[in-house]
């Protein structure tokens, strides 16, 4: 596939308009939503918690790096513990192993296309640790504050890259992407968290304390795509998305991938073992 390596290398970021087909996007949407009417939550509740200092760790999110484990919006209860509203629309994103659990998402996260696009951008030895189908429900879709994914996903030197698909179209009014264009490199491009586990435990610790940009046009834009487009971002690219108060959904799905030939910390959330070893694409 032909892409501007160029364009990525000096922005952060690419889209690339119209990458998945209508009948691959209706095929993975309603296996997302098979799994989510399989669901049975029983007496726990897992949540999502998008700001991060905050998030609940718990035993449920530690455990989901080799499962297909769903996590409901932070707005989805109302005081007393119920749901507010029905089940479908009240889970925040399904993660974190299904590209390489379940056949539908395997199909979707594999292929001689996406193997060019990650060649393209430099990454020799694909591998591929993570999945997340994301809901951004109607009305209570959770606000994702500023953040850098190589913060979750840290090797040396960073690699990480994040393969970012629209299934629907995403806009202002649904809280699609912002970025901030360049913030990758230069005095800008430091990692400023560090998402660490050690044990049963798992926290964010500050590594840099330079600022977060400022949600204006002078440092951020909006990444308004249409369903099928692929978003492709540097690990280091500051980017974020507002909460969705709209009528409408706004449905994505991502995978988090690094280059076997950097050095992945021992100190990441998610971790790997024989039994389900890390895969390309």
């Amino acid at each position: 596939m032909t892409l501007d390596a160029d364009r990525y290398q000096e922005q952060g970021y690419l889209v690339l308009p119209g990458f998945k087909s209508a009948a691959d996007i209706a095929a993975l949407r309603e296996r997302a939503l098979r799994i989510v009417d399989e669901f049975d939550p029983g007496e726990q509740r897992p949540v999502f918690t998008t700001e991060e200092q905050q998030r609940h760790v718990d035993d449920y999110f530690l455990d989901s790096g080799d499962q297909v484990r769903c996590f409901f919006e932070e707005e989805a209860f109302d005081d007393a513990g119920r749901l507010r509203v029905d089940k479908a629309l009240a889970i925040n994103k399904i993660g974190h192993a299904m590209h390489d659990l379940d056949p539908v998402f395997s199909a979707f996260s594999k292929g001689e296309a996406l193997r060019g696009v990650a060649a393209a951008l430099g990454l020799a030895r694909p591998q591929v640790w993570q999945s997340m189908f994301i809901f951004k429900q109607p009305g209570i879709g959770g606000e994702v504050r500023w953040h850098q994914d190589a913060s979750f996903f840290e090797t040396d030197p960073i690699t990480v890259t994040t393969f970012w698909f629209a299934l629907e179209d995403a806009t202002l009014h649904n809280g699609c992407l912002w970025a901030e264009p360049g913030g990758h490199r230069g005095p800008r491009g430091v990692l400023r968290e560090r998402f660490v586990r050690e044990g049963r435990r798992a926290w964010m610790e500050q590594v840099d304390p330079s600022p977060w940009p400022a949600a204006d046009a002078a440092q951020a834009v909006p990444l308004e795509v249409e369903a099928g487009s692929l978003v492709v971002f540097h690990g280091l690219l500051p980017h974020y998305s507002a909460a969705n108060r709209s009528d409408r959904s706004r449905h994505a799905y991502t995978l988090h991938v690094t280059d076997a030939a950097s050095r992945y910390s021992p100190r990441n959330w998610l971790q790997r073992d024989e039994t389900l070893p890390v895969r390309g694409f």
